[in-house]
């Protein structure tokens, strides 16, 4: 009885969505008619999204922007973590890299827009000062995946950075002292004492980072409508687009679904890699 309101919320807006959307998935349905007199296709979705050169080049995006963008968070949060944790006005300092993740992601998207604008953006108007010509940052197909990574770096550094001073703070000092009473120095004392200790909480990180960055639709969705030739298209963008643009929610929810299955297995595969590394708090 206690369970009750939150196993129904859960059953409402999680276990009935996912089976309604399997259903739709191996339907071919439009939204305009009742889902009851749409046509059984069977995994016929699955089949052609597997062999479409659409969607493997967006789930390309998808892996680029998820591995460079969690990389390079967590390894720049570590480093100014550990910088600023015994630092002067180390609060200032995290409160100011903490601003832009309670910031929307719709205004730093917009914000960052116009820092990139090819003719009058500040980027461009820096690079003209030192002779440079200017980058198209968000029409040109090369560089535009890129672009956004690194306003989805800035945008997140941040909430790492937080969670990892966290961690340090749970590491006893008496190791430091010890490393430093037989010899060892800074960089020593960091590849051996910070991120062993710090193992479990670069976990939580790296699997948390992975599943939000194959999710992401925002950032490329505001920041990339005029790339070219959908060199900066998602996942969740694609299947936003196929369902509610191209009416076919069959499609869209089988892209949902391998997705899905698509983090359900990185996930394993991250917890596989730190296990073998000695993480036992997570077999």
């Amino acid at each position: 009885m206690f369970l009750a309101p939150a196993l129904t919320f859960y059953s409402l807006f999680f276990v009935y969505p996912v089976i309604f959307s399997f259903i739709v998935s191996t339907k071919r349905w439009n939204m305009l008619v009742p889902l009851s007199r749409a046509r059984s296709v069977g995994f016929s979705e699955y089949s052609y999204l597997l062999k479409d050169d659409i969607f493997l080049g967006v789930l390309r995006n998808t892996l680029l922007y998820a591995l460079i963008t969690v990389s390079l968070t967590i390894t720049i949060a570590l480093i100014l973590a550990v910088l600023i944790n015994n630092a002067r006005l180390s609060i200032l300092w995290r409160f100011i890299y903490f601003a832009p993740v309670v910031t929307p992601q719709v205004a730093i998207g917009t914000i960052w827009g116009y820092l990139y604008r090819p003719n009058n953006g500040l980027l461009n108007s820096i690079i003209k000062v030192f002779g440079f010509k200017p980058v198209y940052w968000l029409t040109d197909a090369r560089v535009a995946l890129f672009s956004i990574i690194i306003t989805a770096v800035w945008a997140g550094l941040g909430g790492s950075m937080l969670i990892i001073t966290a961690g340090l703070k749970n590491i006893p000092q008496d190791y430091y002292d010890a490393a430093k009473i037989d010899g060892a120095g800074p960089f020593r004392q960091f590849f051996y004492i910070t991120v062993p200790l710090l193992s479990p909480t670069l976990l939580f990180l790296t699997a948390t980072g992975f599943i939000g960055a194959w999710q992401v639709f925002d950032l490329p969705f505001i920041m990339g409508r005029n790339a070219p030739a959908r060199s900066v298209m998602t996942v969740s963008w694609y299947v936003y687009e196929t369902a509610f643009q191209s009416l076919r929610m069959g499609r869209a929810s089988a892209g949902a679904f391998l997705l899905f299955c698509i983090i359900f297995a990185f996930t394993l595969f991250i917890l596989w890699i730190f296990k073998r590394g000695g993480i036992k708090g997570y077999e």
